[in-house]
């Protein structure tokens, strides 16, 4: 499964939201997307897997929990091909900074 096709999903990016936050225990993440989504612990399960197949999360077993963190790796192979589509914004979000910038100094 290629990158954006995985983070395609509005559940896998949530779910990779929280493991940005801090490791999860799957209970955890399920508790949270079954709120928000509505959607039952199989789906969730079933997204959990994408992740970690697709190598976006891993997971490590303690006792009887799955611990599940976010794996930068995938993440900054996104970022390097977005890198090329920079040259796009950073240039209009600089001027914008420097327009907010120039506000604040009028203001004082």
């Amino acid at each position: 499964m290629q990158a954006f096709d995985v983070l395609g999903d509005p559940v896998r990016r949530r779910i990779l939201e929280l493991l940005a936050e801090e490791e999860q225990r799957s209970g955890d993440i399920v508790d949270v997307i079954q709120n928000e989504f509505r959607i039952t612990q199989a789906a969730v399960s079933q997204h959990l897997r994408v992740l970690r197949e697709s190598r976006f999360a891993h997971v490590r077993i303690d006792g009887s929990r799955r611990i599940y963190s976010v794996a930068a790796k995938p993440l900054q192979e996104v970022d390097a091909w977005l890198g090329r589509f920079r040259v796009f914004w950073e240039p209009k979000l600089d001027a914008l900074e420097t327009e907010i910038a120039r506000g604040k100094k009028e203001r004082l």
